[in-house]
């Protein structure tokens, strides 16, 4: 019997980081973690916005921290209760988040872009409690039947003020110890398309994220500390945003410049006066700034950009060439996580520990305290190195599960805690991952998580639609970009732009459909799952045919 567990031990092939285990604190909640010793760079500048150059200073970010925690238990917020945050990117973004937290309650970011259906439906899932936003996206939440707390100096009748909120906290007298706070609960509901399907609520907890920024900050050396201008452009309501950018920015002492949205001269000009020397990003960026002829009004000597984070989306070989072709003096870096797990893989280490770089066209290396391995994705039986098979992973930041949503997260977490990511990759000898496809079958536009199931819903809707399919396109400034076959009925008059608008009427601009073809059926499976590869390649084919104008 031991001669036989010894054999099926040898069969499973467990990877694991080729650098030390970190150790990761068990008394501290993410707020405490981040803004531990904070007050000794009181003084120092953590957010600026980049156009109203409105800033705040750590002791200020501690200061509105207390007061908003202090203010959100006196308005009766519960622990393990949801406060949906719906705001741009702004200086006082990680403040609301981490006082929600620090409150015990979970934040849940939204898109600011999304329709006011998919707020509703996040905040209805997510059973919120209370919203948070600006005063120009106040329309979107007012018919959401929750208190609204509204930030910024535009004033809302029936919303509360922040400000005057951050007054109430000062008189408050409540405790703002989180003692009360187990590092096992939740902090971040986070919503995510996961592997498959429509959008789903992911269930992360302190422990979660403290220990991800532990493991995904392992290689930041000492004299880093307090030197990093980071660019906060990526959504903040995104995990990568948050955690990734706002918390390991705090947590390193170092700065954010927050821009709410991109435009060229903007992003280049932000870059040079604020002297920014590490900007997290996405391949269409990258685009932008190796194609387009406004980069060349720019004097490029002045950027003291040192590194640029890919992540998100998959950056292509050809890309990454010409961008350090274009800008010899900046390292690309890249990361590879997702919204259930955030980081997973980084390309670069830091030199002076050791840490080198991972191969070209490699997503990195494993980060400390998380096991990896590769399984045939039919059997389920793990893979040996160099042989292609689903990424899963095991570690302390795999997410608890889908909110209320037993039937998925059993689907992706299995009975031994491997968090399964619907991605196909493999390691090879030297401890480099590499990603070679997908088998879930979300769409990346220009980094944002598009599912097609849930476009397939809206065009069910329609009353003139009997079938409907959604797959990716291939595009070179977006990554991908969703387009439908659809199936009329005999009577139906509606043209292709009628059915784009129906769908761009009922969701956020980033998920519309660009293209549609109209089919006699949708082909399946036996199982009766869409076969969304062979239409792909049917659409590309008929796309790279179709004469030029």
């Amino acid at each position: 019997m031991a001669h036989l567990q010894e054999t099926m031990k040898e069969k499973e092939h467990i990877f694991q980081s080729k650098y030390s285990a970190v150790p990761v604190p068990d008394n501290m909640t993410l707020p405490q973690f981040v803004l531990h010793e904070a007050e000794l760079c009181a003084e120092k500048v953590a957010f600026v916005e980049a156009v109203s150059g409105k800033e705040y200073t750590y002791g200020q970010v501690i200061r509105d921290t207390r007061r908003f925690t202090k203010a959100l238990r006196s308005l009766g917020l519960r622990k393990g209760r949801v406060v949906v945050v719906v705001l741009p990117n702004m200086a006082e973004y990680a403040i609301v988040a981490l006082g929600i937290m620090a409150a015990g309650g979970v934040f849940s970011g939204a898109n600011p872009a999304a329709h006011v259906s998919e707020i509703r439906k996040q905040a209805e899932v997510a059973d919120a409690e209370l919203i948070v936003t600006t005063g120009s996206l106040y329309e979107k939440v007012s018919s959401l039947g929750l208190p609204v707390i509204v930030v910024g100096e535009e004033r809302v009748s029936s919303a509360i003020s922040w400000d005057e909120l951050l007054v109430a906290g000062d008189r408050a007298g409540i405790d703002t110890a989180d003692d009360h706070i187990n590092q096992n609960d939740l902090c971040a509901l986070p919503f995510s398309s996961g592997t498959t399907g429509t959008s789903k609520g992911v269930m992360l907890t302190h422990r979660n994220l403290v220990a991800n920024l532990c493991s995904s900050l392992f290689s930041v050396s000492s004299e880093m500390v307090g030197q990093v201008t980071t660019l906060g452009l990526m959504p903040f309501f995104h995990i990568y945003g948050i955690t990734g950018i706002c918390c390991a920015t705090l947590r390193n002492k170092g700065k954010v410049v927050v821009m709410g949205r991109f435009e060229l001269r903007t992003f280049l000009n932000v870059l040079i006066v604020h002297e920014v020397n590490f900007a997290p990003i996405v391949p269409p960026i990258m685009l932008e700034l190796v194609k387009n002829p406004v980069v060349d009004e720019f004097d490029l000597s002045k950027l003291k950009l040192k590194a640029v984070m890919t992540a998100a989306a998959p950056l292509a070989p050809e890309l990454l060439a010409s961008f350090e072709n274009k800008f010899p003096g900046v390292q690309v870096q890249e990361a590879y996580g997702l919204t259930e797990h955030s980081c997973i893989t980084l390309t670069h280490g830091d030199p002076s520990k050791g840490h080198g770089i991972a191969k070209r066209n490699s997503v990195g290396f494993i980060l400390p305290n998380l096991d990896i391995k590769f399984i045939d994705p039919e059997t389920g039986r793990s893979l040996p190195k160099n042989t292609p098979g689903e990424l899963c992973v095991r570690s302390q930041c795999v997410m608890q599960g889908y909110y209320k949503n037993k039937e998925d997260t059993d689907r992706t977490i299995d009975g031994n805690g491997w968090l399964h990511t619907g991605d196909i990759g493999y390691i090879d000898d030297d401890g480099d991952i590499f990603i070679v496809d997908r088998i879930k079958e979300l769409i990346k536009y220009k980094g944002f998580q598009v599912a097609p199931a849930e476009l397939e819903a809206v065009l069910l809707s329609h009353p003139s639609i009997n079938d409907a399919a959604v797959v990716p396109l291939p595009d070179e400034e977006a990554g991908e970009f969703p387009a439908a076959c659809v199936v009329m009925n005999p009577n139906a008059k509606d043209s292709e732009k009628d059915i784009m608008n129906y769908v761009g009427s009922n969701v956020a601009s980033y998920k519309k459909i660009r293209v549609v073809q109209f089919v006699d059926s949708i082909p399946k499976s036996p199982s009766g799952k869409i076969m969304r590869r062979f239409l792909r390649e049917k659409m590309v084919t008929r796309m790279d045919n179709k004469p030029s104008n």
